[in-house]
């Protein structure tokens, strides 16, 4: 169904051109968008006209038209006047509502067939038939971004990323869920991931300074073929989820670089359990003081390196091995051993994700 706002935008068009009045009403008489307001006394007329075999008709000097789609009644179109330019342009008028209706009807058969590839809802044989029906180029390249939202049901973001790809036909733009917003992006064959993260940019860009700040755009692998697309789709939605518990200050979250993030967000909950209870023997990194877990970050960040970590915490070089010895005497882990660091980091990563499902709960 056309929107109200989108059939008054066509009847202001028209008239503008024209100067002919017109009014569209359903098959209950009731009016969705006009350009007179004497278009109300037409009611009974648009009744009768509705429940006639006529496909148009004169009544009191205004020209009545029957709307179809698909051989079902849709719309009574009213163009003010009698004369024969009044019914060229009720005429033109019909047929521009005629070809709007099956355009929006090919965009919502196209946005469910997107929704269902996302979901994996359809076999195989259905894909690649449909898609021809619809001329969606099945062996094109894509990648699927997923635009996370801190609110619910508005409609505006939306809109925003739609008018961005607007001009494309060959992307899609829809939602699975009231938070999230996916794009399904057709790319030329030069299209590389650090284009991906320049598109993802200019997502953020489209929603606005204010929605800029409180939004996540995650996307999947680059895929071939149509029927991949789901795969995509489930990256960029474990790119989203992994991101929030690893990569907390980025914005854009790309599948490709989630690293040893991925592995640890799979993992069963038991089985971190029991790892942590190895590596701390019952205790738990959380349980360290801010100090010393600030001491540990800054020694990841600078590679090892305790030179550079002592010179960034503005502490004597011996402190920091002070440091990294109480440390070990509490875990077993020389961090200033490769194979120790290792697993701590990972041990650090494992409470993150569990701390995080764990909260996901409530």
């Amino acid at each position: 169904m056309i929107s109200n706002q989108v059939l008054q935008t066509t009847l202001d068009g028209l008239k503008a051109i024209s100067r002919v009045d017109l009014c569209v009403l359903d098959t209950e008489g009731v009016m969705l968008a006009t350009t007179f307001s004497e278009a109300e006394e037409f009611r009974d007329s648009v009744l009768a006209f509705a429940n006639s075999p006529a496909d148009s008709q004169v009544v009191s000097g205004c020209q009545f038209f029957k709307v179809f789609d698909d051989h079902q009644l849709e719309y009574i179109l009213l163009s003010n006047g009698n004369s024969d330019d009044a019914h060229m342009v009720g005429r033109m008028a019909a047929f521009q509502l005629q070809s709007l209706l099956v355009a929006y009807k090919e965009r919502f058969d196209k946005d469910n067939f997107i929704k269902n590839l996302l979901l994996d809802n359809l076999l195989l044989v259905d894909i690649y038939n449909r898609a021809k029906k619809l001329h969606i180029d099945t062996e094109a390249r894509r990648v699927v971004f997923i635009v996370e939202l801190d609110h619910e049901k508005e409609t505006a973001p939306l809109e925003n990323i739609r008018a961005l790809f607007g001009a494309r036909s060959d992307d899609f733009i829809t939602a699975v869920d009231e938070k999230s917003i996916i794009v399904v992006k057709e790319l030329g064959e030069q299209d590389s991931y650090a284009d991906m993260d320049r598109v993802a940019e200019m997502i953020l860009d489209a929603l606005g300074e204010e929605k800029k700040q409180e939004a996540l755009v995650a996307y999947g692998t680059i895929v071939g073929e149509i029927k991949e697309v789901s795969r995509s789709y489930k990256e960029a939605r474990m790119a989203l989820n992994v991101g929030k518990i690893f990569f907390e200050e980025r914005k854009v979250i790309a599948y490709s670089t989630l690293g040893i993030g991925r592995l640890i967000y799979q993992l069963p909950i038991p089985l971190c359990k029991m790892f942590i209870k190895e590596i701390f023997d019952g205790k738990s990194p959380d349980d360290f003081d801010e100090e010393t877990l600030t001491t540990i970050n800054k020694f990841f960040e600078n590679s090892l390196n305790v030179s550079e970590t002592s010179r960034q915490l503005y502490i004597h070089r011996n402190t920091l091995v002070y440091r990294l010895d109480k440390l070990q005497k509490q875990t077993g882990l020389d961090l200033r051993v490769f194979e120790d660091a290792i697993t701590f980091k990972i041990a650090l990563m494992v409470v993150k994700y569990m701390n995080y499902m764990e909260s996901q709960e409530y």
